[in-house]
């Protein structure tokens, strides 16, 4: 069984909560995510079956895009609902003006700090572990971009939000450096992603409803995307027949010059690898044949 089965995440259980439940209903062996979802956040969450999993990283660093709910006047430990109240002060009056001025100072590219309560690595560990443990350490900040970031609405103590955004994003510190901007403090208090790399809510399928696809095997045929499709972002490099078994067997063979990275598609529209232009050359980072 290989493909992507993009899930509705539901509030509650972990992104390894999600694997670890469809793993056992539909008896795969391998399945990874593509980008890990906090407990109270719901939403887009693609996984990687089978020989999937093979292009599960690129599938990550595409680009996400989230519908959000700040609630201002209130800070929390961990930036957002799940967290205890670390301080709170009084909202200002809002208008769309003040509002637009603020979020335009988180529209483009820019530094961002992960938060401590994330699944971020320093020294080996993860932040989050560290959190709990009562521990802040240092964090380098990261380069992010913000393509879009629209105020779809709000009220005296809340702002809703929809952005889409770069890879590593944290929306959890959007919200808290917004609170900070208006100078009230504020803390995510829901988060829906809508959309992670090429996969959007249209393509998703409610967690509760995986058990009956274990019963329907044409159907889970029918909710599996096919790898190529998980990577139609990436510009495509057609090759020959006679390439395309240079290809599989990590030959370089010649291409067209591309920015970044490509996908390599023989004659039959089969992918055979995920490579970079080097010099006239392809320099494979994932064969898949």
């Amino acid at each position: 069984m290989d493909g992507v089965l993009v899930i509705d995440k539901p509030k509650g259980p972990t992104s390894f909560d999600v694997v670890r439940q469809v793993r056992g209903l539909l008896r795969v062996k391998k399945v990874g995510h593509t980008g890990t979802l906090d407990p109270m956040a719901t939403g887009v969450l693609p996984l990687c079956l089978g020989e999937a999993t093979k292009v599960a990283g690129f599938i990550t660093e595409g680009d996400k895009a989230y519908d959000a709910v700040v609630r201002l006047g209130a800070e929390t430990d961990t930036l957002d609902a799940e967290g205890k109240v670390v301080a709170e002060a009084p909202v200002p009056p809002l208008t769309a003006s003040l509002l637009e001025d603020v979020l335009g100072r988180f529209r483009g590219t820019f530094e961002q700090v992960p938060p401590m309560y994330s699944a971020v690595k320093v020294g080996g560990k993860r932040l989050y572990e560290l959190a709990r443990a009562g521990e802040e350490v240092e964090r380098a900040s990261r380069q992010v971009t913000v393509y879009e970031l629209v105020l779809r609405d709000f009220n005296s103590t809340q702002l809703r939000l929809s952005v889409r955004c770069s890879k590593g994003f944290f929306v959890r510190t959007l919200a808290h450096d917004v609170g900070r901007a208006l100078g009230c403090g504020a803390h995510l208090e829901a988060l829906r992603r809508t959309a992670s790399g090429p996969f959007s809510l249209a393509h998703a399928l409610p967690l509760a409803d995986v058990p009956a696809l274990v019963r329907e095997p044409e159907a889970l045929v029918r909710r599996l995307l096919p790898v190529s499709e998980a990577l139609v972002d990436l510009p495509a490099v057609l090759v020959s027949a006679a390439d395309a078994e240079r290809v599989s067997h990590g030959v370089p063979v010649e291409a067209p010059s591309h920015p970044g990275r490509v996908r390599v598609v023989g004659p039959s529209g089969v992918l055979l690898a995920v490579a970079e232009v080097v010099r006239g050359r392809l320099r494979y980072l994932r064969v898949l044949v």
